[in-house]
């Protein structure tokens, strides 16, 4: 039996729409897998916001404050509660790792003989960075963490009438975050009067 061209142009047609009705199907299922793929990314970048947050509210931002006329740097961080503080110098200098009691603070007196004699020869008025490892104990909500970091105390040495010479600490910069002992006699070498 052959084909009236009336039942060609319907069998033609019939194939046209089902073409459009799987190009449709086609765009839908597209549709989907991106709108499933964006709420995936936004879901990533929100908890990568959350994560970074969380260590940048984590991290310490260490301020000292010069005290007592340059003898003594008081530190601070303005979101934690510092608990425990170890103040490590340079080997070259024969001074202990110092643990300072109640709030963490630093003295010029236990550095100021090695620094003088390192500097002895020169003008009484000198400045200069002196490298130190602080590792801190601290208080991020109820989690107690720990950090670390190679700080410059700047100083500045002057002459007395009577006595010789005095050191005077300016201020504290940090030189970067972690470090060792091994770091920190680097950096002394580098920076030494």
């Amino acid at each position: 039996m052959s084909e009236t061209p009336d039942q060609a142009t319907r069998r033609r047609w019939v194939s046209l729409a089902e073409a459009v009705a799987v190009a449709g199907l086609v765009i839908g299922a597209l549709t989907l897998w991106l709108s499933w793929s964006d709420k995936r990314d936004e879901r990533i970048d929100k908890a990568s916001e959350q994560a970074s947050a969380a260590r940048e509210r984590a991290r310490v931002e260490l301020v000292a404050s010069v005290e007592d006329g340059g003898r003594t740097l008081t530190l601070k961080d303005e979101r934690h509660d510092l608990s425990d503080a170890a103040i490590s110098f340079p080997g070259a200098l024969g001074v202990e790792t110092q643990r300072p009691p109640g709030d963490p603070a630093i003295d010029a007196g236990w550095f100021e003989e090695p620094l003088l004699k390192a500097t002895d020869g020169g003008a009484d008025r000198r400045t200069g960075r002196l490298p130190v490892l602080i590792r801190l104990r601290y208080w991020d909500g109820d989690t107690e963490r720990s950090s670390s970091g190679i700080y410059d105390i700047v100083w500045r040495t002057e002459g007395r009438l009577l006595r010789g010479r005095t050191v005077r600490m300016e201020g504290l910069r940090l030189r970067a975050r972690g470090g060792d002992q091994a770091a920190l006699d680097a950096a002394w070498l580098r920076v030494k009067p």
